[in-house]
């Protein structure tokens, strides 16, 4: 079944009378999908309550307004650890009967599944009208992300995907020290991690028993039905896997793509080339180059070239990554009480140039200057002519005219805020500042570039307006077939 004949038939689900909350029914306006008055708490339902699920189970629910009214995992071992943090909520093996049971009883959905399963449960909630916070990458297709991106705007829901760094601290200043021309226009970014969700072996034979306390059919959901083998699918080793994730570049480098992405206010690239092995059906390459070109911006030169690398041994060393010698760098007590903020984060500045590369991060290189963003919880740091400058003044600056505060290096503090952007957000407090809108632009880049490793030393060329490569054969990849399931 083709995505859009599963969309559909999820639409007329979901359009039933008996799972249209009351007020819709009642409403003549087709688009309208916000409550006639707005909401004093917020009733989520978790689908994927497991590893980063239980983590986004967790951060929501830790917002005094949030009462968690559903749990839905294909694991019941999942579903056990998540029930006894919340004993009332109503537990479920498939999303698609809890939406149907839940009904109006449900204002927002959480999507913490493997990518593949994103957008149908994203989709079918917000067909429902409900307000979701998808995790990150948006979608498993690009076509997905277009799809998700227009019912969410027709449909005026709260939306936010799962980029939690977005909301941190030094993601924020970097963004606005970029935009402030702090190393003029930008020409090239460079980004990288040395993480490997690839898999560059044989395609694996024979089949293992399930798990009593899996429904394996369930967690293949719309893709291919395949044989269960312990320990290859999960709980932990989908995102290496073409049929259910999306590669290291659809795990790390949404977090890493995002505020050099969001800083130059780019949309999606017009060439794409990604330097890796031969596909082989099953696997992503431990090991990518993707090169990506975009049509200029205000922030940046004429076009912009942005080069991503992944895998055991990333980045290739290059001039625009070369750091000034270590021993130049004075170590700092960032700590101090009696040190004033300025003083503090000039400290801070120069303790965070190392003289090695960080393990992940990125480098914006501009006419005035190269600025080195870390991945996570470090100053950027700005480079001239071979040596570190100190920034502190102008981060006290933008700090002081954002009303930021000090810098924040506690992850327990910082990492609630995304999430609670969100509930807020539904609540009408606040906005959500990693909407589809956003995320599905973000999301689009990112899988063209996946989409690339199947055509590896090839430049690719997109046609945005149209949605469709120049080379014919790469519009295959843009959609799957879904499985009625």
């Amino acid at each position: 079944m083709k995505k859009r004949e599963f969309l559909k038939k999820s639409a007329i689900l979901a359009s039933t009378t008996a799972l249209m909350p009351s007020f819709l029914m009642a409403c003549k306006e087709e688009k309208l999908a916000t409550k006639a008055t707005p909401l004093t708490r917020l009733r989520t339902a978790h689908v994927g309550v497991g590893n980063m699920g239980a983590a986004d189970l967790k951060d929501i629910s830790s917002h005094k307004k949030v009462d968690v009214v559903a749990l839905c995992d294909v694991d019941a071992n999942n579903l056990a650890e998540a029930k006894k943090l919340h004993p009332n909520a109503k537990i479920f093996s498939d999303y698609r009967v809890m939406l149907k049971e839940m009904g109006d009883g449900i204002d927002a959905v959480i999507v913490s599944t493997p990518d593949h399963t994103h957008a149908p449960v994203s989709m079918m909630a917000m067909e429902m009208n409900k307000s979701v916070y998808c995790q990150k990458p948006l979608t498993h297709y690009v076509s997905e992300a277009r799809a998700m991106k227009k019912l969410a705007e027709e449909k005026n829901l709260v939306t936010q995907m799962g980029i939690q760094v977005h909301s941190f601290y030094d993601y924020k200043l970097a963004t606005l020290l970029i935009q402030s021309g702090i190393i003029g226009k930008v020409h090239t970014v460079r980004a990288w991690s040395p993480k490997n969700w690839g898999y560059d072996g044989p395609i694996p034979t024979g089949e293992d028993m399930v798990p009593e306390t899996l429904d394996w059919n369930l967690w293949l959901g719309t893709s291919a039905k395949r044989p269960y083998k312990e320990g290859l699918y999960h709980p932990g080793n989908w995102r290496k896997l073409v049929d259910y994730g999306c590669g290291t570049l659809g795990d790390m480098g949404v977090h890493i793509f995002d505020t050099p992405y969001n800083a130059l206010a780019l949309d999606v690239p017009r060439t794409i080339t990604n330097e890796c092995r031969e596909p082989n059906g099953f696997g992503f390459p431990e090991n990518n180059r993707v090169t990506y070109e975009f049509p200029g911006t205000p922030y940046t030169a004429e076009s912009l070239k942005w080069i991503w690398s992944d895998g055991p041994g990333a980045p290739d060393m290059h001039e625009d990554l070369k750091l000034p010698n270590a021993s130049e760098i004075t170590s700092a007590n960032t700590e101090s009480k009696e040190a004033s903020v300025e003083e503090k984060m000039s400290l801070e500045t120069k303790a965070s140039g190392p003289g090695t590369l960080p393990e992940q991060g990125a480098m914006f290189i501009g006419d005035k200057g190269r600025l080195l963003l870390p991945h996570f919880m470090q100053l950027p740091t700005k480079i001239v002519d071979g040596e570190y400058v100190d920034i502190s003044k102008e981060i006290a600056a933008i700090g002081i005219e954002n009303n930021m505060g000090e810098p924040i290096r506690n992850y327990d503090s910082e990492g609630p805020k995304h999430y609670h952007q969100f509930v807020d957000a539904c609540l009408g407090t606040d906005e959500c500042t990693a909407p589809f809108s956003y995320a599905s632009k973000l999301t689009e880049t990112i899988l063209l570039g996946v989409i690339a490793n199947r055509f590896p030393n090839q430049t690719l060329n997109w046609d945005s307006s149209n949605a469709k490569f120049a080379e014919e054969e790469a519009n295959n990849f843009l959609e799957g077939d879904y499985r009625d399931f």
